[in-house]
């Protein structure tokens, strides 16, 4: 007798609330405030510890899983998604490549991007360096505070993307709601925290810090159904615009794509299987099964797949 196949179907994730020094006091209007006793900087929507609705983490179920849930090379979930809740500036940072985590152990490096949900008028970030500086350089500009004058600040609006690769020095402002795309990597070197009491890895981070990188802006472009937001090496962040009485049919049917809802009303519907509502700022998962997938309602829902 042949194993039964166990379909997993949708997995929506319970998020969890990160408190951070430089967040929020009030969460955005998706969420309930979590009992914390200070702000909330960031809102994990898949890491390893978010809950299935069976109870079970999504580490667990990528161990069970791992032909639909988990990353070849290490069967461990490839990308971490979050919303940043930034009311203070992020300390400015940067994070090995692959090659270099590798030397230190680690799956993989940590690229990324931010998808800017909402900005206050003059909201900036910081994408690498006005000019090369040596690494010398950077750490006297590290010793005498002058680090931020050197810095590539673009100002930011709703809708904006913007990409990060290993090695780019960056910082995030104030004033805006960000969904971040990372590799799963927790490899992340502070250079400098604006004289908060947190530790510094100077050394270590001018190691990987790149010169130049491939940083900074990206232009939209328009796919059949869609709209690409970024694509990278590691991951493909898609924009549908959903109309009423209208499904988006999300194909990919052999991969692993996470769905993230920014508006309320969305649901996800397959033939063979429940409806799923879609809770905004909340991260669904589509495991790789070659189930066919379409999206109603009215908004935008943000899916992120890997190339």
């Amino acid at each position: 007798m042949s194993a039964t196949v166990t379909t997993l179907g949708p997995v929506p994730l319970s998020p969890i609330f990160q408190e951070r020094i430089w967040g929020v006091d009030t969460l955005p209007s998706w969420y309930k405030q979590p009992a914390t006793t200070g702000p909330i900087g960031e809102v994990w929507l898949t890491a390893e510890t978010c809950l299935a609705p069976n109870g079970q983490t999504l580490a667990q179920l990528t161990r069970q899983h791992p032909a639909a849930l988990a990353a070849a090379a290490d069967l461990t979930f490839p990308l971490l998604m979050k919303i940043l809740l930034p009311r203070e500036k992020l300390s400015v940072q940067v994070h090995p490549n692959d090659a270099e985590a590798a030397l230190l152990g680690q799956p993989r490096g940590k690229t990324e991007c931010w998808y800017v949900l909402s900005a206050e008028p003059g909201a900036t970030v910081a994408v690498g360096l006005k000019s090369p500086l040596t690494a010398a350089q950077l750490r006297a500009a590290i010793e005498d505070k002058t680090l931020e004058d050197h810095l590539n600040y673009i100002p930011v609006h709703a809708g904006d993307m913007v990409f990060v690769d290993a090695g780019t020095i960056h910082a995030i402002g104030p004033g805006m709601v960000v969904l971040e795309t990372q590799q799963y990597s927790d490899v992340t070197y502070r250079l400098y925290d604006y004289g908060r009491p947190r530790e510094l890895h100077i050394d270590a981070g001018l190691a990987v810090a790149k010169p130049s990188t491939a940083a900074g802006l990206v232009a939209p472009t328009p796919m059949p159904g869609f709209t690409r937001l970024v694509a990278s090496d590691y991951f493909l962040v898609d924009r549908f615009t959903l109309k009423p009485d209208i499904p988006a049919v999300l194909g990919l049917v052999d991969d692993l794509q996470i769905l993230v809802a920014l508006t309320e009303g969305c649901t996800l519907t397959t033939p063979t299987l429940p409806p799923t509502p879609l809770p905004p700022g909340t991260a669904a998962l589509l495991p790789a099964e070659h189930l066919p997938y379409a999206l109603h309602g009215t908004g935008e829902v943000i899916r992120i797949s890997q190339p």
